[in-house]
């Protein structure tokens, strides 16, 4: 029972007196982190549909909350540029950045404006996208090619324990930068990341209802295959929630 009271207190907001007495790093004046991982010069980018642009997810959220559910099972029909474009940008789009300390604020809330995840994507079937791994540059709206497909469905797939991957139009993986929040919230930064996480979820449930497809939150992943597949490091960056998304083919539960 020890550790389950261990793991009990990192969800308690029993510190924040605590906190207030700390030297953080940003008391200490320390440069964060940057908004957005940096990008190689010569990366292959691939424009996205600009928000003005935007003719989809006009349902009225009564009705997107009201028909949320989680679907599993999808058609073989692709996601439009701009439906996947629309996705993205409603679960971290920017709206203003604060450069002085490397902060932002996007479609989603985030303690101190913190924003501690990077959001990649295995595309299956998008229109105009080639199937493989990039990641979303939400300063630039664009996407970032990271690999090509190969054996990497098959790898997210075994990652996820063989739930959904494989028959989804797009998988979202978000990862988490803990410093970006460390550096502020220091011993409280975990909950916070933790609590950001559903924030950022749900807004992909809502945006996918509102374009007709259907999306599957999760949390049961083995960490160290899906963390090599993103080519991410395991510690300073790691993978902490992953959705499936498709056009849907029934209601879920």
């Amino acid at each position: 029972m020890e550790f389950m009271e261990a793991y009990r207190k990192s969800l308690k907001s029993d510190r924040w007196t605590e906190w207030e007495d700390l030297e953080t790093d940003q008391r200490k004046e320390l440069t964060p982190l940057p908004v957005q991982k940096p990008y190689p010069e010569d990366a292959t980018l691939v424009d996205l549909v600009p928000l003005q642009a935007f003719s989809v997810g006009t349902m009225p959220l009564i009705e997107a909350m009201e028909r949320r559910r989680s679907h599993r099972k999808y058609r073989e029909e692709a996601l439009t540029l701009e439906e996947l474009s629309f996705l993205l940008w409603a679960t971290q789009g920017v709206c203003k950045v604060f450069p002085k300390r490397q902060a932002s604020l996007r479609t989603v809330p985030s303690g101190g404006a913190r924003h501690p995840f990077e959001t990649y994507l295995l595309v299956n079937r998008v229109e105009g996208v080639a199937p493989g791994l990039y990641r979303y540059l939400p300063l630039e709206h664009k996407l970032c090619f990271l690999r090509a497909e190969g054996e990497l469905v098959q790898e997210v797939h075994e990652a996820c324990f063989e739930q959904y991957v494989d028959k989804s139009a797009v998988v979202f993986v978000w990862t988490t930068i803990p410093y970006r929040t460390e550096w502020r919230y220091d011993i409280l930064a975990h909950k916070v990341i933790a609590l950001d996480a559903g924030h950022v979820c749900q807004n992909l449930y809502l945006a996918a209802e509102a374009i007709g497809a259907g999306a599957c939150a999760i949390g049961a992943y083995d960490q160290a295959k899906l963390d090599r597949a993103l080519q991410v490091d395991g510690q300073d960056e790691f993978a902490i929630y992953v959705a499936t998304l498709g056009k849907r083919r029934q209601r879920g539960g």
